[in-house]
């Protein structure tokens, strides 16, 4: 196996596992601020009692541009699939359904791949019913961040 399948195969783990903290994350950025993109760093992770804590950022559209321009054009960040370039990026955000998509961008090191996740087996609102609800259930403070074990 190459480099490139184990971390295609790294990176659709980590979204897997942690799409309803994605999704949950991507509509409340929605309500609060309309479309955006979903940002998560695995570069600094937390260590919490259940494994590694990664913060999970909302860029709103209005605000994207400058961010990607300033960001992703840094000498020391390398973004994969060079077709998806700022202005994909955009589009792309400007096109996509909140109700059901999640336009993000997952960084690891110096890479960063971006995500148009389509056909997602738990919606964005759905997400964020269920976190809520698990929040009602159980007092945990409602501060979502990703993590992986």
């Amino acid at each position: 196996m190459n480099q490139g399948n184990d971390l295609h195969n790294w990176q659709q783990g980590f979204i897997a596992k942690n799409l309803l903290a994605i999704g949950y994350n991507a509509w409340q950025g929605y309500l609060s601020s309309d479309r955006g993109l979903i940002i998560c760093s695995t570069n600094s992770p937390v260590i919490r009692a259940t494994g590694e804590a990664f913060q999970v950022y909302f860029v709103p559209r209005h605000h994207l541009a400058p961010f990607l321009n300033s960001w992703l054009a840094a000498p020391d960040t390398v973004i994969l699939k060079r077709h998806f370039m700022n202005g994909h990026i955009l589009e792309a955000v400007d096109n996509y359904n909140p109700q059901e998509d999640v336009v993000f961008l997952l960084e690891s090191d110096r890479i960063v791949t971006f995500f148009y996740l389509t056909n997602l087996p738990i919606a964005p609102p759905k997400c964020y019913e269920q976190v809520l609800k698990h929040w009602d259930e159980f007092g945990v403070s409602k501060v979502l961040p990703i993590s992986t074990i």
